[in-house]
């Protein structure tokens, strides 16, 4: 995968809906950027909470710019004492829940943001979706 297209970035956001109704039973928002963080595509489901909207797109936002997932974003926050605002990016987020999605050669080609349930099953959702994207099942 060299890019993320509209068509890509919205079976990404039908699978992580469909994902959290199965496995957790409830509502979350997903937002798909590309590889500067802008916004491709987006989901809530109904009754999800409205605060997620925003947090979705900031923890894809930070996966892209940052290239890293946000769980990993927050470790590094932790072992070296520093904070996201040090970054001089207000819509940086260390809240886990965002991952990044890589072309075939390792360079980062977007991210996926995943808001509405505990930060760890936020993450799990979003590591399962770049992980179909970078098998090419997305």
């Amino acid at each position: 995968m060299g890019r993320i297209t509209l068509e890509t970035a919205g079976r990404l956001v039908a699978k992580g809906l469909s994902m959290a109704a199965v496995d957790y039973g409830r509502p979350i928002c997903i937002a798909v950027v590309d590889g500067h963080g802008d916004l491709i595509a987006f989901g809530r489901q109904e009754n999800a909470p409205v605060r997620s909207i925003a947090i979705s797109q900031g923890k894809a936002y930070t996966a892209a710019r940052m290239g890293v997932n946000t769980d990993a974003f927050l470790e590094r926050l932790h072992r070296e004492q520093v904070l996201a605002g040090d970054f001089c990016d207000p819509k940086f987020t260390s809240l886990p829940g965002g991952a990044v999605l890589k072309s075939d050669t390792g360079a980062v080609i977007g991210a996926v943001g995943i808001s509405g349930l505990k930060v760890e099953e936020d993450q799990a959702i979003a590591n399962m979706l770049a992980s179909l994207a970078a098998s090419g099942s997305a």
